[in-house]
């Protein structure tokens, strides 16, 4: 399959939510349609769900920066400060006792 098709499904799809049932409808579809081997099914299925897998993980890392960013815009502290502050208070109030 040439992969100017394989990327324009790809960006069709959105790949973030991709069930393995879904690929699999689709290449039974590109079979059909002949844009896609028999032989090609399972090597295109495992490579949708990996590329699935990876927009998923670069979506969630962006997600991430973006919301440490606001977090600092608004000045409020992180989970882990938090979490660091918690802990030292917690380590203070244990000495003092």
């Amino acid at each position: 399959m040439s992969e100017l098709i394989k990327k324009t499904i790809l960006a069709g799809l959105g790949l973030i939510s991709l069930t393995r049932e879904k690929a699999e409808e689709l290449a039974k579809d590109l079979i059909k349609r002949g844009e896609l081997a028999q032989t090609e099914e399972a090597k295109f299925v495992k490579d949708l769900m990996a590329q699935a897998e990876k927009n998923k993980a670069e979506l969630e890392k962006k997600v991430e920066q973006i919301s440490e960013n606001v977090l600092k815009k608004l000045n409020l502290p992180t989970r882990k400060e938090f979490e660091e502050l918690k802990a030292r208070v917690e380590e203070i109030a244990g000495q003092k006792k």
